[in-house]
This record gives structure tokens, C-alpha cells and sequence, in this order.
């Protein structure tokens, strides 16, 4: 039994491409930073917190015969930043603050990182992949109709490549997936492995 410790429908979306049959099982865990915490360090410490915490509670609500016939469980967990200089740009707060993250992206290169986990009975792996994205330069004017139409808002970095920002984004060196807050190949990797090992 494979479960997503996410709300996220882009990971729900990717991770049903790829073939996989699973239950979504959102994780409710603070995402504050620690001080000084490095990017990698900070998403790969929260997908393992979101896999590890749904884990229990599916675990929790299981009956014994379930424990005993129902297989192996599973719990994926993810967590995807946008750093630049080293700084972490999670989801904005509000519409001025998904403007600064842009106006801060426009004509640079930034970081995209997402941290994976995957969570069972012998314990957790973790992993994390790190995509390089290029921003054309932005107006004022793009950057406030991106803004409005509301699709920066649940995104870290205030952008979604799959969406509207696609047209800023002249190249990326890395995984495009990863991009979109799940890097199917490396999560594939994982769980293949996992699969391997318990049927052995």
C-alpha cells in the first residue's frame, strides 16, 4: 500500500502518470525553517517529518488484521523550495509578496529543490534533487498580471512552470518535473528499490 503525504494535485497528477495506484493522505506538520538551515537539509527534514507523521497516523488507524493482511505500507513524502543566493522562497503570503519573489527571479538563474522520502516499517530513505531555472527579465506590467491571475499563490517561488510562467523560462538543467515539486525519476528509483527489497 503506497500512500502521498500531500495535497498537492500536481504530485497527485505525476505520481499517477508514472503508473502508481496510491491513497493521498495529507501531512499537517509546521515548514518553518530552522536558522540558518541549508535548503537541501530543510526539504529533506520535511519529507521525512510529512512521511513519517502519516505513516503513524495510517498505521494508528488500522485494525490488527489489517496490520497482519494488509501488505506493506509505504508513506512518500515531498517538499519543494526555490532558493536564489542561498535565500529559501517558499509560497508568498500575499499578492506583494509573490511580486518581490518575481522581481527577485527576473533575469536570474535560481535553485529548485525538492526533498524526498519514503517511509516504511524497516524505516526512512531520503533524497533530494536540485534543478537549475533560467528567468527572462520581467516588467513591472507581466509581473502584475501574473500576480492577478492568481496562479503564483500556492507556489513556492510564486510560479508554476507547467503554468503561465512557462513563457519566462527560456531553459532549465535538471529535471523539469522536479520543477513541478516531484522528480519521478528519482522518486520511480526509490520506491522500485523499496519494492525490490521487501520482496526478497
Amino acid at each position: 500500500m503506497l500512500v502521498l503525504a500531500s495535497a498537492s494535485p500536481r504530485r497527485r497528477e505525476l505520481l499517477a502518470q508514472v503508473g502508481y495506484e496510491f491513497e493521498v493522505h495529507p501531512a499537517n506538520i509546521p515548514e518553518d525553517p530552522l536558522p540558518g538551515e541549508d535548503p537541501i537539509v530543510y526539504v529533506t527534514r520535511l519529507a521525512r517529518e510529512k512521511a513519517e507523521a502519516v505513516y503513524r497516523e495510517v498505521w494508528a488507524a488500522k485494525t490488527e488484521k489489517e496490520r497482519v493482511d494488509g501488505g506493506r505500507l509505504a508513506v512518500l513524502g515531498a517538499d519543494t523550495t526555490v532558493t536564489l543566493d542561498n535565500r529559501l522562497l517558499g509560497k508568498p503570503e500575499d499578492a506583494a509578496d509573490a511580486a518581490r519573489m518575481l522581481r527577485l527571479l527576473s533575469g536570474r538563474s535560481h535553485r529548485v529543490i525538492t526533498g524526498v522520502a519514503v517511509v516504511t516499517a524497516e524505516g526512512a530513505e531520503v533524497a533530494a534533487e536540485v534543478t537549475a531555472v533560467r528567468f527572462l527579465n520581467l516588467s513591472d506590467e507581466e509581473i502584475a498580471a501574473y500576480v492577478a491571475s492568481g496562479e503564483p499563490m500556492d507556489k513556492a517561488g510564486a510560479y508554476g512552470i507547467q503554468g503561465r510562467a512557462a513563457r519566462w523560462i527560456p531553459r532549465i538543467e535538471g529535471c523539469y518535473f522536479n520543477v513541478m515539486g516531484l522528480p519521478l525519476a528519482l522518486v520511480c528509483t526509490m520506491l522500485e528499490a523499496r519494492e525490490a527489497a521487501s520482496s526478497s
